[in-house]
């Protein structure tokens, strides 16, 4: 490796997407790195690390760890195909027309009449409820004395 290379990322015929580190950095500062970025070591081969579970997005997540570690102030080196400065990413998958027909709804909504700023729809207002006539007699309330003397 040249001299000021903190990292190096490839591909390996058995181990998949693997990383190392160079003597210029503290070994146990370059594992806290790897193993955050999800880079596990390989038994029998000291310094060298393997991504875990390489089959779940192994190029996006390879790119992603030589990303963030450049990010982190560290010098990189990188094959072609994990180098995200000199690689492009996968395509992304293009999205169906979806969302300009829901644009197209919200559009259309928004220009057309609401109920909520509309008048008042042009109906009597309820009827009145009729008020009892007032009685002709006087409703008589009978008190009664409690026996213990006390009041209420």
């Amino acid at each position: 490796m040249q001299p000021g290379i903190h990292f190096a990322f490839g591909n390996h015929e058995e181990h998949g997407f693997v990383a190392s580190f160079t003597s210029s950095l503290p070994a146990h500062l370059a594992r806290w790195y790897l193993e955050r970025e999800q880079f596990e070591p390989i038994p029998g081969e000291p310094g060298l690390y393997r991504l875990s579970e390489p089959e779940r997005d192994g190029p996006r997540r390879t790119r992603q760890a030589v990303h963030d570690l450049r990010r982190q102030g560290y010098t990189v080196q990188a094959d072609i195909r994990l180098d995200p400065a000199l690689s492009a990413g996968p395509p992304r998958p293009v999205r169906s027309n979806g969302l300009l027909k829901r644009r197209s709804r919200l559009a259309r909504a928004a220009a057309g009449r609401t109920t909520q700023r509309a008048t008042p729809p042009t109906t009597s207002p309820p009827a009145a409820r009729p008020i009892p006539p007032k009685p002709t007699y006087a409703p008589t309330v009978h008190l009664t004395a409690s026996g213990s003397g006390r009041f209420r």
